[in-house]
């Protein structure tokens, strides 16, 4: 038998007593709730800067309504442009070039800052999210992985489980039928709609189950729940009961529409009395040449796409409904925002073209530049170029236990770089500079917190690039151009000031010549330090024959 002298069975008490009491430590930590709030990130695809009530539309918008009404609605915010670009910003603090997201997931064009997907030299929301503690989950359009590693069998390490993720619901790809989806995911498992499936519905109702499963399972820990709309993207598809709400209601046509929403714009504050409403581009129609029968199908379509916006609404009420249910909207951080303006992408490709099969499974249908140009009112242009009506996005945060500002208006500028550092100190959460053994960039953006309860306003700079379509606003003056298909890809530089000229009405540019080569200056180190050039400008119809043998877009 061992024999032990006392201080020998002292050390070993004092050591088992030690244990025990982290132990318990431990336990008591790990039970206790934690007082961080939830955060609930909700996307919208391809909707414009006045598509919301709140902004100056006449779609009902009810839900989405009440949130910027209790919280705060920022009138100067902006994101990349176009889908996967701004997703990559969005869920990485990073501009799009510095992920290798500045083109598309069609296909790598073989420069660092275009291949296609997410590289690894940063992390995602959901990783950092995760690593400080949350659940995380994601329900919707993903988009952040190649078209052509979209497969049951393709690689994974860019899906939403493999980036931080904890569940996922919903499409890898950028665009899909409502009705029927083909590319659809629960997780990492491909699977196929059900019956009376439309997916907007689908995805707000896996939001909720998501919210609902955390609490079910008694965690302790908060959550951030990520729900990125396919609404209102082509086809413009919707279910009956919501098309009949507006079907008749757009007879006056876009004209008449477009005034009335700027009318009610400048009433709300959202834009500024000076504001002027920009002219419509020469291939926007007038809609009196229209036949009747043209202004019918017009009139349908424009209904259809707010009806998309509607029940997008409809199932984020149902979320705010879960999040009341559940005792948790005080104490969750909700921010509503679009990807890029409205598009004005001529889309028709469905089986049937009738008016009376136009926004069913059978019809497959964009609703026209002419009613995009009322979606981004009063801006000019639209998804993929860098003036603001391609840019500009509503952004609204809802916040009860922290936001006191309660209906005001946001006049800083913002932009989706903004959102990664604003969520790491909304959460404690810490940044990596290392990740999985790589090296990660640093964020670009600042953290929005300070506005929540403020109006102080300081300039800033924020730069644009998509298709050699180019933008650098620096305080009150923008800087832009439109790219071209081919070699060198640039045209010439516009400037406004947008304090004077937010809609971008009046170039300046030979007025200051020295503030055009200052700010060209400043996009030129920038764009070098982003992986920006060399510049690319063959993708504007998304579709590339040999894009590293120099072919233009056809």
């Amino acid at each position: 038998m061992k024999i032990y002298n006392t201080v020998q069975l002292a050390t070993a008490l004092l050591f088992l007593t030690l244990i025990s009491c982290n132990s318990q430590k431990e336990k008591s930590v790990s039970s206790t709730p934690d007082s961080r709030p939830n955060i609930v990130l909700i996307l919208a695809d391809d909707m414009g800067f006045s598509d919301l009530g709140s902004y100056g539309s006449e779609i009902q918008t009810p839900n989405i309504d009440k949130l910027a009404n209790n919280g705060l609605r920022y009138t100067q915010f902006y994101n990349t442009s176009r889908c996967c670009p701004t997703r990559a910003s969005l869920m990485t603090g990073l501009y799009p070039h510095q992920t290798g997201l500045g083109w598309m997931t069609r296909l790598d064009l073989g420069q660092p800052g275009y291949t296609g997907e997410l590289n690894n030299q940063n992390v995602t929301l959901g990783e950092v999210m995760k690593e400080s503690g949350y659940s995380t989950y994601v329900s919707g359009k993903w988009h952040l992985n190649k078209d052509d590693e979209c497969e049951p069998d393709s690689p994974k390490h860019n899906w939403p489980l493999h980036r931080g993720f904890d569940k996922f619901f919903g499409i890898l790809k950028g665009a899909t039928d409502y009705f029927n989806p083909t590319n659809l995911y629960n997780g990492d498992t491909h699977i196929a709609p059900g019956d009376d499936f439309y997916f907007t519905d689908e995805i707000n109702n896996y939001a909720c189950n998501f919210i609902e499963d955390h609490y079910k399972a008694k965690n302790n820990n908060p959550f951030f729940l990520y729900v990125a709309h396919v609404a209102p993207h082509w086809p413009i598809q919707a279910k009956p009961e919501d098309i009949a709400k507006y079907q008749g209601k757009y007879m006056d046509g876009w004209e008449i529409t477009r005034k009335k929403r700027f009318d009610k714009m400048l009433e709300l504050g959202i834009i500024t009395p000076n504001t002027k409403l920009s002219e419509p581009k020469s291939s926007v129609l007038n809609w009196d040449d229209l036949s009747e029968d043209e202004k019918i199908d017009m009139d349908k379509r424009m209904a259809i796409f707010a009806a998309q916006v509607d029940n997008m609404d409809q199932g984020i009420g149902r979320i705010i409904e879960t999040l009341e249910k559940q005792q948790q909207l005080d104490n969750t951080l909700i921010i509503f925002l679009s990807d890029n303006g409205s598009s004005s992408l001529a889309v028709s490709s469905g089986i049937s073209k009738t008016l009376e099969d136009l926004g069913t499974e059978k019809s497959f249908e964009s609703y026209g530049e002419s009613w995009t140009n009322v979606s981004n009112t009063p801006m000019r242009n639209y998804k993929l170029y860098e003036h603001e009506g391609g840019i500009s996005t509503p952004f609204i945060v809802h916040w009860p236990n922290k936001i006191k500002a309660i209906g005001e208006l946001r006049n800083q500028v913002g932009h989706v770089i903004d959102i990664m550092p604003t969520l790491l100190e909304v959460s404690n959460a810490t940044y990596p500079e290392k990740f999985k053994g790589q090296t990660i960039l640093p964020f670009e953006g600042e953290s929005l917190l300070p506005t929540f309860n403020s109006n102080d306003n300081q300039d800033r700079t924020i730069y644009f690039e998509h298709v050699a379509n180019r933008g650098v606003r620096d305080g009150d003056w923008k800087l832009v151009s439109l790219g071209k298909t081919t070699f060198p890809y640039t045209t010439n530089w516009e400037l406004y000031n947008l304090k004077e000229d937010r809609s971008e009405t009046n170039n300046i540019a030979s007025n200051h010549p020295e503030k055009v080569k200052e700010l060209a200056e400043k996009w030129n180190l920038w764009a070098n330090r982003t992986n920006v050039l060399p510049l690319d400008g063959r993708g504007w119809d998304d579709k590339i024959e040999n894009p590293l043998g120099g072919q233009e877009a056809q």
